[in-house]
């Protein structure tokens, strides 16, 4: 079961309210995104810090509803 752009962002919008976020449908089949997510969280954690947080927020769906996922982070 594919994940919605429009999910994803809500579930990083809930994390990171502050945001500025980009989803691209990479493949064109619900499975295969790339975020660019820009907050205020991310300031002074170093970019393996900035992606498990966006990996809490998604809450357990990397590997099942979301199969992959580029990601793109850093402070606002």
């Amino acid at each position: 079961m594919a994940m919605a752009a429009e999910e994803l962002e809500a579930l990083l919008r809930q994390a990171f309210s502050d945001a500025d976020i980009r989803i691209e449908d990479l493949a064109g089949d619900g499975d295969h995104y790339r975020a660019v997510i820009r907050s205020a969280a991310f300031a002074g954690k170093s970019r393996v810090a900035q992606h498990q947080m966006v990996y809490a927020a998604l809450k357990g769906r990397m590997g099942g509803e979301l199969h992959a996922l580029a990601l793109d982070t850093g402070p606002k």
